[in-house]
């Protein structure tokens, strides 16, 4: 059995600008890029990806998008912590079944590709989809890194993440809550539809917020400051957001006055 070769490609927060040399290497040597196909709202994603193929890779080098239908994941926001990890778990295997069958399809020796959207180390799971295919399918995988969402975030607000020796926590909105504490350091919080930074709001109404939506692409939105200020505007123009886009990814950073 040859063994597949398999680029999962670190693409940036959504600025063309954010591909290093690296991805733009690894980008030249794809012959056919997967792409889950998910609902019609997030097809200005499809198209971005589409953007960068045609602005980084060499008009002479072939290549072709395949689109795969994504499973259904259902509402996370509805499952307690033991449910929604068994339905992520149950999500990637169904993800990972349909890429392998696609790529069993391929013609022999045919490079394929994955885009990932910020950094495939920062909550995605196209990695851990990839190792479960390769249970099934002999794969060779390079992972390329990329600029991630909450570095875009920082740089987008001239802010540096950490004081001087203090750490950073990284977590998502489902956890924020129950992880938080003053001595916690910077809190970035990434997946968080519903903002339950706003239930900090009692207990520590003076936290510092730096907010942004589609960091990184033209149409992005920044705000920051008391969050006990600032949450309401930041939950009515998410919500603006959503309803005019279709869709909306976001993250912030949580840090307490000095």
């Amino acid at each position: 059995m040859s063994v597949r070769r398999v680029q999962v490609i670190g693409i940036g927060a959504g600025s063309p600008e954010h591909l290093t040399q690296q991805a733009i290497a690894a980008l030249n040597e794809v012959d056919v890029f997967l792409v889950a196909e998910k609902r019609s709202a997030t097809d200005e994603l499809v198209a971005l990806r589409k953007a960068i193929c045609e602005r980084f890779i060499d008009p002479a080098h072939p290549y072709r998008f395949v689109t795969v239908p994504d499973p259904t994941r259902g509402v996370d926001a509805d499952r307690a912590d033991a449910a929604y990890g068994e339905a992520v778990r149950d999500w990637h295997a169904a993800r990972a079944d349909r890429y392998a069958d696609t790529i069993d399809a391929l013609p022999e020796g045919a490079v394929v590709g994955f885009l990932v959207w910020g950094d495939p180390a920062f909550y995605d799971s196209t990695i851990r989809v990839v190792r479960s295919i390769g249970e099934r399918t002999a794969l060779s995988v390079n992972v390329i890194p990329g600029i991630s969402a909450f570095q875009a975030l920082a740089a987008a607000h001239g802010i540096v993440l950490h004081e001087i020796g203090e750490p950073v926590h990284i977590t998502t909105g489902r956890r924020l809550v129950t992880e938080w504490a003053p001595g916690l350091g910077t809190v970035v919080v990434m997946l968080d539809g519903h903002l339950t930074c706003r239930d900090l709001v009692p207990l520590a109404p003076d936290l510092q917020i730096h907010w942004g939506a589609y960091v990184g692409m033209p149409q992005q939105e920044l705000r920051a400051g008391r969050l006990a200020d600032v949450i309401d505007e930041i939950t009515g123009l998410r919500a603006a957001l959503r309803e005019r886009h279709g869709w909306v990814m976001d993250v912030y950073a949580l840090t307490s006055p000095r």
